[in-house]
């Protein structure tokens, strides 16, 4: 659609569906729906900060946004108490009405989809650099074969990242991680299948004398190489590291793994990497197999509004075809 709508009816500021831009109208009220969906955010999270921080966005923009919808409503929605913010009766009675909205936007994309000759479709992607690098080529020339009509556009964000943004409905699906002592909680407005189930191995230096397979007690009073406590990868290795009874002494702090990887080929120090990160390894280092029980699982979430959308169906299923192409699939021996 181009243009503002020439209408007697009250239209919003466009919010945007797959880069086209959208208006949205009512009739005595404007309301967009991307502020509608920080609403529904703030009721599942209590607090702007805890809103922002799942979805990305900064606390200020966060209030903005709200404080917007409340000018949108014509009538107040929030009242704080401390650091919490608390719907009014009316913000109460928009919130109910806002999930129903919202919930009513993904079943007419899914009875569009279905309505027309043949599936084809434009679905957006969180992921991060070991999926995009190791396990979506396959996957993607897999879906070109079987189902040419359906698009995948893709965008690179930190894995603890990726769910918050399928949820605020600014990406149609995501990859996610679950590590084996550091699970993700469930999240009701999601669904998630487990497409890809990895090993972990230690990468070290050239020359670093480890024999075919290594325990992370044997690496205890070596240098580390690992990502911040807050990334989930970072809050993972260093639970095993304990689980195994040491602390890991990180010398270098760092969020990319191939910076990690390289580093470590530099002889710096050591750090873990999953089966999908291999792809990512430079020639120069030694990577052996951890005996300990510490693995994770890639899974795909999207929006259970979404399940019966079959472009998505298609494409999860590419996805997990990948996987056992790859090797690092979810069959019963594995």
């Amino acid at each position: 659609m181009r243009g503002r709508p020439s209408s007697d009816i009250s239209w919003t500021d466009p919010f945007t569906i797959r880069g086209r831009s959208v208006w949205a109208y009512g009739a005595e009220m404007e309301l967009s729906l991307h502020r509608l969906k920080l609403l529904r955010e703030l009721v599942r999270r209590d607090t702007v900060t805890a809103t922002a921080h799942s979805l990305g966005y900064t606390v200020s923009a966060v209030s903005q946004q709200l404080a917007q919808l409340e000018r949108d409503a014509g009538t107040r929605l929030f009242e704080r108490q401390g650091r919490r913010v608390v719907l009014t009766e009316a913000g109460v009675v928009l919130a109910r009405h806002a999930e129903e909205i919202l919930a009513a936007v993904d079943r007419a994309a899914i009875a569009v989809e279905a309505a027309r000759n043949g599936v084809s479709a434009q679905l957006s992607a969180g992921v991060w650099a070991s999926v995009a690098a190791g396990l979506l080529p396959t996957a993607l020339k897999l879906l070109a074969g079987e189902h040419p009509g359906i698009e995948v556009f893709t965008r690179e964000l930190a894995p603890e990242d990726t769910a918050g943004a399928v949820r605020e409905g600014s990406l149609d699906f995501s990859f996610v991680i679950d590590y084996s002592n550091h699970p993700m909680p469930p999240d009701p407005y999601l669904t998630r299948r487990i497409i890809a189930l990895e090993r972990m191995y230690a990468a070290l230096p050239p020359g670093s004398g480890v024999g075919d397979s290594t325990a992370l007690a044997d690496l205890a009073r070596r240098p580390w190489i690992l990502s911040g406590r807050r990334s989930h990868f970072g809050r993972a290795v260093r639970t095993a590291c304990q689980t195994a009874g040491f602390e890991p002494t990180v010398v270098h702090e760092v969020g990319e793994q191939a910076t990690a990887l390289a580093m470590v080929g530099a002889g710096l120090g050591v750090t873990l990497v999953s089966d999908l990160g291999l792809r990512l390894m430079p020639d120069d280092i030694d990577i052996v197999p951890l005996d300990d029980t510490f693995f994770r699982t890639v899974s795909i979430t999207y929006r259970t509004t979404n399940t019966g959308r079959v472009s998505l169906q298609f494409v999860v299923d590419a996805v997990a075809a990948a996987a056992e192409i790859l090797g690092v699939g979810t069959r019963p021996d594995r």
